[in-house]
């Protein structure tokens, strides 16, 4: 049986230094030290032709801000082949989600594209049908922060990264749900302001059905009360569900 290849993140930035950021910590940081990832980071300026190195232009039509120029890009791609999977990270594309990095996860190449000043020229993006994603409905300085976040999605879902499958297989979204509440010791907790809080019963039993079934309880509860959205779609996955 053929070893997969580790997964390789390729990264086309004005910020190299950005990365690998918080992914050369932790877990990421010793799977990446483990060659259970890899990571390339490709300065998009080392690839500008002018003496002034000139990565951007004003935008044709008018309006503000620079765009990145498509034969600097161009030349940045065409220097990285095989490019894989390759994303632009954007406001306007499809949301980042769950099912998204588990099929990510699969690919051997991920090449990201980081945008910065207004954006990028749209024949680059239509040239190489880069794929667009966003990691929600808000505008950042730059792609480099939304490219992490993609990353260490993808990241924890790689075998023997996180060590544990029941760790993945229990959080939120992974089984339509958010995830229900967790406690640790003490058992019993005295907050600043003098209340007691305490451990919920079911976790105390010792009873794994009781337990199980508390917790999908109050994984129900919760997607009801902030992801009617979620809620929803779980219902059509699952129509014998009773609430």
């Amino acid at each position: 049986m053929t070893e997969k290849t580790p997964l390789h993140f390729k990264i086309m930035t004005l910020f190299p230094d950005m990365f690998p950021g918080p992914l050369g910590q932790s877990i990421s940081g010793r799977a990446l030290k483990n060659d259970l990832w890899r990571l390339s980071l490709i300065n998009i300026r080392d690839y500008a032709t002018d003496k002034h190195k000139t990565v951007d232009d004003t935008p044709f039509g008018g309006g503000a801000g620079m765009v990145l120029k498509p034969d600097v890009l161009s030349n940045v791609a065409e220097a990285q082949k095989p490019l894989g999977r390759f994303i632009y990270m954007s406001p306007r594309g499809k949301t980042l989600t769950q099912d998204l990095a588990k099929e990510l996860v699969q690919e051997e190449n991920i090449t990201i594209l980081c945008g910065r000043y207004e954006g990028v020229d749209q024949r680059f993006l239509d040239a190489y049908d880069i794929e667009e994603v966003s990691v929600g409905d808000y505008v950042l300085s730059g792609g480099e922060m939304a490219a992490l976040t993609l990353m260490d999605a993808c990241i924890r879902l790689i075998p023997d990264v996180m060590g544990n499958q029941e760790t993945t297989d229990e959080e939120s979204f992974e089984n339509g749900l958010l995830e229900y509440p967790l406690y640790t010791r003490p058992a019993e907790w005295e907050a600043p302001d003098g209340k007691t809080y305490t451990v919920p019963d079911p976790l105390k039993s010792g009873n794994h059905a009781y337990i199980n079934e508390w917790r999908h309880e109050e994984a129900i509860k919760i997607t009801q009360e902030r992801r009617p959205d979620l809620w929803e779609n779980y219902k059509k996955i699952n129509p014998d569900t009773q609430k």
